[in-house]
């Protein structure tokens, strides 16, 4: 019996593959669960400048493209189509929240828009949370935007976060964050404010 090769998939394999399995909204990548391919030069900066072959890709349709079938599994990423699955790798999270609207009413709600045009509210599935760095104490804020995906808040649109900010009590302890969807989210304690 002869053996078959696994052709290894492209950056425009992938594209095309993509393209027809979404349908008008994000595809079902929970459940598609297709054979390793291997890895592909695709790097995701910090910044959320996504690199193929160590060039940015300028073509933001097709950085959405890849950006709806990317999927997290533990600490690795992959871009993901009904028959292949190929590994990536990311700085630090996918995708970059660039802003956000303040919603009214009796229960607010902070709704993030990402740089690949996702938009999401954080709740209680969605969540806020904060890292500071040990030596420096600098603060990495991020909102989750879906299946494990999430988007690191810029700078501008955390300090617009912290004006949003007060005091609450949250779990035994007093702290400064936000409130959305009637969920407290912490940033800092307020002890370390002092």
């Amino acid at each position: 019996m002869r053996e078959q090769k696994i052709v290894k998939p492209t950056a425009e394999s992938l594209a095309a593959s993509a393209r027809a399995a979404s349908k008008g909204g994000l595809p079902p990548v929970h459940q598609w669960n297709p054979p390793f391919c291997g890895d592909l030069d695709i790097h995701i900066a910090r910044d959320g400048t996504w690199f193929y072959l160590g060039t940015p890709i300028g073509r933001k349709p097709l950085v959405r493209l890849f950006s709806t079938i990317l999927k997290r599994e533990g600490d690795n990423y992959f871009l993901v189509t009904p028959v292949e699955k190929v590994g990536i790798t990311v700085e630090d999270a996918p995708f970059v929240a660039v802003d956000f609207q303040v919603g009214g009413g009796d229960t607010p709600t902070l709704t993030f828009e990402t740089n690949v045009g996702d938009f999401v509210t954080a709740d209680a599935g969605h969540p806020i949370r904060v890292i500071r760095d040990a030596e420096s104490g600098e603060p990495a804020p991020y909102v989750m935007v879906r299946a494990g995906l999430e988007a690191l808040i810029d700078r501008k649109s955390f300090y617009r976060l912290v004006d949003q900010g007060e005091a609450a009590h949250h779990n035994g302890q007093d702290w400064f964050g936000v409130w959305s969807s009637a969920q407290f989210f912490p940033i800092i304690p307020v002890a370390d404010l002092t």
